[in-house]
């Protein structure tokens, strides 16, 4: 059986980030090449641009931001919250639609975290959280990797 793949774009070389940069796995492009695998960024397909200002979580964790007692802000302080619930929903609705067995997203980032966010203060610390479209996928039951930890579990295959 073939497993299904979601993927944070910017780990399969897509000029995603909040930078136009990526962060760009070979791992991951070479699993492209041999399973199914989607690609999608929640940021963008929340509706933001490309490039955007840093945004990070303030007072509170992803859960609080998806029931409205917490905010994404960008470094400038405009609330973003919204974008990035938008985002987090499209990537469930493809999650479910293509039945994704694995969803492998960039830790550390607002949406796709799934061990560290950074803390709101724009210093670059870590916590330990999830990021908003990482919280509502594991909501809904999916299993939600870092790239750190999907290149731990493949590493004999490549």
């Amino acid at each position: 059986m073939t497993l299904k793949y979601l993927v944070s774009a910017c780990l399969a070389g897509q000029p995603v980030r909040y930078d136009a940069k990526s962060n760009t796995q070979e791992a991951i492009c070479q699993l492209m090449q041999t399973h199914q695998v989607i690609t999608a960024c929640p940021e963008m397909m929340g509706g933001l641009s490309c490039p955007r200002f840093p945004a990070e979580i303030q007072n509170g964790q992803a859960s609080d931001v998806l029931n409205g007692t917490a905010q994404v802000k960008d470094v400038l302080g405009t609330d973003v919250s919204a974008e990035f619930i938008a985002g987090a929903h499209r990537m469930l609705e493809l999650a479910q639609l293509h039945k994704v067995d694995v969803v492998v997203l960039k830790d550390r980032s607002p949406s796709c975290g799934s061990h560290y966010i950074y803390d709101g203060s724009f210093t670059r610390t870590k916590i330990e959280g999830y990021g908003v479209t990482t919280a509502l996928l594991k909501q809904h039951g999916f299993q939600v990797l870092s790239e750190q930890d999907f290149l731990a579990m493949i590493q004999d295959q490549f």
